[in-house]
């Protein structure tokens, strides 16, 4: 219902944004594309109202903002506000501010944001995908009081990020972060907080006792960045890199030190100018030393938010349609591909708006196992009674994939309100998955 209610409530964003249109004595066109040029501040509003069974009433909005100035920089913007504030009437919610801007600063990008997400029907479907079985009977259900597959996480994070450049396209990028991690048993009066994965991975020492509930933790980014987009939000051409390192000292434990790498890897190839676009990304994220919690090892590090979630694999940012978290390693690594095109371009409420289109595929696997060891030890517990083994399935990993069809509606060739649905090619990945949000994810 929340979904539907969402997409509803799009057009109401579409005439909101016409309210801080400039007047029409300052409108300038550009005589290449013949669209207005835009200055000032505009704003893309939507707000978010629905109903969940298990966690109530929803009220809340986002919006997008950007500031143009005269203009002489448009397509791109002087100074981006995001900000977004949801919440659930039994708990949950998100609340979450960013800003973006390449001129705060003289020849550096800083990109920086705070957000604060309770959930407490999280998902959690255990380690090394495939290795980790999916029974769909034991997914959330009211009727049996089962939520096998839940938690309740609550997640704090504070990041500032930076961007120079060293020569042409390339550049470097540093950056730190605060993440506070709060887990516990699901705790929703309709389920049986007992009988979840998670607290069976407690018991048969699958989590460590010193991260059952969660921590603290400072992460500090190093990287190299080679892009050559000739627009960040939605690119036609050019190629978008990003390598770094993440590291944690673990201040506040010592216990939990660990070092990360991230790889990410865009192309944007022009089929047709800047109507049909074949774009992919190959990407890869892993440990390199130390050792990280479980609770930290579905978060992707990225240089820049496109949506409030940076985690993976599965669901929203990486695998598309399939379970949310369904993939949770100690390294892994995915591609996405997908075919863009823009189908129709139009004037509406002082606005320059287009319509388009992205079918696409994706996959992923854990190419670094977590704790495989300790799965298959306890392999055959009995859990709540029952024959089969519901902590290990008896084999490895597999190519995890999925194919689905997006529809974009984009003002001001910034503001991307998006739709996408996906079917995964495997039973094990769940039936069905769809996302409302903004920006492409790539």
């Amino acid at each position: 219902m929340k979904r539907l209610f969402t997409a509803l409530c799009i057009c109401v964003a579409v005439i909101c944004s016409a309210l801080p249109a400039t007047a029409k004595k300052n409108d300038v066109i550009d005589p290449v594309t013949g669209q207005r040029v835009k200055t000032g501040w505009n704003f893309g509003p939507l707000p978010a109202v629905g109903y969940n069974t298990d966690l109530g009433f929803q009220a809340g909005a986002l919006c997008d903002i950007y500031y143009y100035g005269d203009g002489s920089q448009y397509p791109d913007y002087v100074h981006k506000f995001s900000a977004e504030a949801s919440y659930y009437t039994k708990g949950s919610g998100v609340f979450h501010l960013f800003y973006d801007s390449k001129h705060l600063i003289p020849k550096v990008r800083m990109t920086a944001a705070a957000t604060y997400m309770l959930n407490r029907k999280y998902s959690f479907f255990g380690f090394n995908g495939a290795a980790s079985p999916y029974y769909k009977d034991m997914d959330a259900n009211r009727d049996t009081r089962t939520a096998f597959y839940n938690i309740e996480r609550n997640y704090l994070r504070v990041l500032t990020d930076f961007q120079g450049k060293i020569k042409g396209p390339f550049g470097w990028a540093a950056g730190v972060a605060f993440k506070w991690f709060d887990i516990d048993d699901i705790n929703l009066k309709n389920y049986d907080s007992h009988n979840t994965l998670y607290r069976n991975y407690i018991e048969q020492g699958i989590i460590d006792p010193d991260e059952i509930n969660g921590g603290m933790h400072f992460e500090f980014k190093a990287g190299v960045v080679y892009d050559t987009r000739d627009h960040e939000a939605a690119p036609s051409r050019g190629i978008w890199t990003e390598v770094c390192f993440i590291g944690s000292p673990d201040l506040f434990h010592g216990r939990s030190n660990y070092l990360k790498f991230a790889a990410h890897f865009r192309q944007y190839l022009p089929v047709w100018d800047n109507r049909i676009v074949f774009a992919y990304h190959l990407a890869y994220q892993g440990t390199v030393a130390g050792n990280a919690p479980f609770y930290v090892q579905q978060d992707i590090a990225t240089l820049y938010l496109r949506q409030v979630n940076s985690e993976g694999l599965g669901s929203i940012n990486t695998v598309r349609g399939t379970l949310y978290n369904r993939m949770i390693g100690d390294g892994y690594a995915w591609a996405n591909i997908e075919m863009r095109f823009r189908l129709v371009s139009f004037k509406f409420i002082r606005q320059n708006w287009y319509v388009a289109t992205n079918p696409f595929f994706d996959m992923g696997a854990v190419v670094q196992p977590f704790r495989l060891e300790r799965m298959k030890a306890a392999a055959g517990a009995v859990v709540d009674g029952q024959n089969r083994d519901l902590l290990y399935a008896g084999n490895g990993e597999k190519l995890h994939m999925s194919a689905g069809l997006g529809v974009k509606l984009v003002m001001n060739n910034n503001f991307i309100i998006s739709v996408e649905g996906a079917v995964p090619l495997s039973k094990q990945d769940g039936p069905f998955g769809m996302n409302i949000g903004l920006n492409y994810i790539f």
